[in-house]
């Protein structure tokens, strides 16, 4: 690929030629700092997102907070992450990676700080809070830093490294945060991330120079926002979320404190669509990146892998604490086999798919070994020994592993360059969406399920209803009660209604599984096209100046043709038609997946009538550049 930087009228504008010769992605000293930096980042964010779960009844109990509060701590961090996501893809776009990915840093060790220092629970919560939010920006730019940087078929790896990262300090954070509570202080849980966060913000700073293809002032971009989608989606998806979150925990989920919360979600994000589409100049979520079918599957299967991860982490514990008796960090280390072998499987995953060029085969495999790997897991009993449990628990991991790099990648081969920063945070959105969808479908089947096993026993069927309530609070009960038949019931109770679970997870597994048939093989073998791509210190040839694009939007024939050469035969129809948002999806959605186009707002729209086919081709300038060639 060729870039060339270049100005025109009121606005920065960067041309690209898909060069045949494109030499091989050959990363320098200062892509691998970066791509350190955002490792490290990656891994705090993944740390405090598990970190807290094992050391809340600690908390509870020094900050003497309510259960309910004890909830709030672990559940504001991913609330808060989720809804700000697409919002992180859309600001990146109008200022700039590197300035929102500061500012993500910066809210995140915010976060840290507030919650180290509080001495009751509601500063524990703003701190939280502010932690998901900036977590949300360091998962969304990270992902999408790397689109800018590495070309898409060398991207596997990359992809894998950072899914690799992410599961290691998802597995570590229960087992670090659990020394912490038993051994230090839990303040230390929060403290840890400075030091960690401090060396990747450092890096960030000084190493990630990224080029902007508009160069504005404040005013200007701050006027590009879409302040009222990003008020409405953000207040929506809050909406929508939080009954999902404590529907079955805090109220019932027939209570109107469920209900009501929940329909004015779904009601928000009923007007957020049609305001994007017919109303919004420079819309937060591009609804072109639903254009394509395969985008529109690959977005499925994220929030589904979402859904049985998330399930897998959160109630894979209880089974060796309930059933097993274990404490909760050995119950953290029992569950290796799964979260230990994500992060291994999705870096050989990425390096696999990057040198075969091919996705698909993952895909089908990832969701293949998922389906049967939680079937496996019914299996599991009181009973059940070392040797067997182990290779039982592999399976899923490896699934969920694959499936990390191979999503990730189908997403990109998938959309329009202009929409690449948009559609990766969109997939992370689902993605990380799903972990709170699942966490609430295990926990309703887990409650309905037993409420009817503990009901089947005489001497429990009094305490059936209390018990379901809290799948933890029963694993504390169960803890502090002698060995009796009484208890052993509620043993096989325990470990039947998690089976349920599992059936459930692979029934929603088997259901991603169908949904590849319509995933399509798409080529990864594409120029890397990116609106802030990387800026090296050394300046572009004489050569590299003086190429000019030809990759033009174009309709009917689709063929292209360039303004500076065109002939008599071209008769110019419409001149300095602006090229508006929907304009932009229509004309990009007409581009070959094999050709490399950008279309931008500071560009205009001139119709050109070839007179030789007499077909009409769409030509994309710059006005200024447009109307002196023309």
């Amino acid at each position: 690929m060729t870039v060339i930087p270049k100005a025109e009228g009121n606005a920065a504008i960067e041309l690209y030629k898909n060069d045949e010769s494109q030499p091989e992605f050959m990363p320098d000293w200062r892509f691998f700092l970066i791509f350190m930096s955002l490792a490290i980042i990656t891994l705090a964010a993944s740390l405090d997102a598990t970190s807290l779960s094992v050391a809340l009844p600690i908390i509870a109990s020094k900050l003497h907070g309510s259960a309910i509060e004890a909830f709030w701590a672990g559940t504001s961090f991913l609330l808060s992450s989720t809804v700000m996501m697409p919002s992180y893809g859309s600001f990146s776009h109008i200022f700039g990676r590197k300035p929102l990915l500061i500012t993500a840093i910066v809210s995140f060790l915010t976060g840290s700080v507030i919650c180290a220092v509080a001495n009751n629970f509601v500063v524990l919560l703003v701190g939280r809070s502010w932690q998901g939010i900036g977590a949300g920006g360091v998962i969304t730019l990270t992902e999408i830093i790397i689109t800018d940087l590495v070309p898409l078929q060398e991207r596997g790896k990359w992809y894998g490294l950072i899914s690799a990262v992410w599961s290691v300090g998802s597995v570590s954070g229960p087992i670090i945060g659990g020394v912490f509570a038993q051994s230090v202080t839990w303040r230390w849980i929060f403290w840890i991330n400075l030091p960690i966060t401090g060396i990747g913000f450092i890096c960030v700073i000084l190493f990630l120079k990224q080029r902007m293809t508009r160069q504005e002032s404040l005013k200007v971009q701050l006027c590009r926002v879409d302040w009222f989608g990003t008020i409405l989606f953000i207040g929506a998806t809050t909406s929508l979320l939080i009954p999902i979150t404590w529907g079955g925990v805090m109220y019932p989920w027939s209570s109107p404190r469920t209900l009501i919360p929940f329909i004015v979600g779904v009601l928000g994000l009923a007007i957020f669509g049609p305001y994007e589409y017919y109303i919004s100049k420079e819309p937060m979520v591009r609804l072109s990146v639903f254009n394509n079918p395969t985008s529109c599957i690959v977005y499925f299967q994220a929030f589904l892998h979402g859904v049985v991860l998330w399930s897998l982490l959160y109630y894979g514990p209880f089974f060796f604490e309930g059933v097993r008796g274990y404490s909760p960090v050995i119950s953290g280390v029992a569950m290796f086999p799964e979260t230990f072998t994500i992060a291994p499987v999705a870096a050989v995953t990425g390096i696999v798919v990057a040198m075969t060029g091919k996705y698909r085969w993952a895909l089908w495999g990832g969701w293949v070994l998922t389906c049967v790997g939680f079937g496996l897991l019914y299996l599991q009993d009181a009973r059940t020994s070392i040797s067997i449990w182990v290779p039982l628990n592999l399976v899923p991991g490896v699934g969920m592993g694959m499936l990390f790099t191979s999503m990730a990648l189908a997403i990109p081969a998938a959309c329009n360059p202009i929409d690449m920063a948009h559609a990766v945070s969109v997939y992370t959105f689902f993605r990380v969406f799903g972990n709170c969808v699942g966490v609430a479908i295990s926990g309703a089947v887990f409650q309905n399920q037993i409420r009817l096993n503990l009901m089947a026993y005489p001497l429990l069927a009094n305490l059936a209803e209390t018990y379901s309530e809290d799948a933890a609070a029963l694993v504390e009960i169960i803890k502090v009660m002698e060995n009796s038949p009484l208890k052993d019931q509620i043993l096989q109770a325990y470990a039947d209604s998690l089976k349920t679970v599992w059936v459930t997870m692979s029934a929603i597994s088997g259901l991603a599984l169908i949904s590849n048939f319509w995933v399509k093989a798409l080529t990864l073998q594409q120029s890397l096209v990116t609106e802030q791509g990387f800026r090296h210190k050394k300046k572009p040839s004489d050569a590299e100046e003086s190429i000019q694009s030809h990759q033009l939007a174009t309709s009917g024939d689709q063929s292209y043709v360039d303004l500076n050469e065109q002939n008599s035969t071209h008769e110019v129809l419409e001149k300095n038609v602006d090229c508006d948002q929907n304009t932009q999806s229509k004309l990009t959605s007409k581009i070959p997946k094999d050709k490399d186009c950008r279309v931008e707002d500071p560009y205009r729209v001139v119709k050109i009538k070839d007179g030789k086919s007499k077909s009409h081709r769409f030509i994309i300038r710059n006005a200024s550049q447009a109307e002196k060639t023309l």
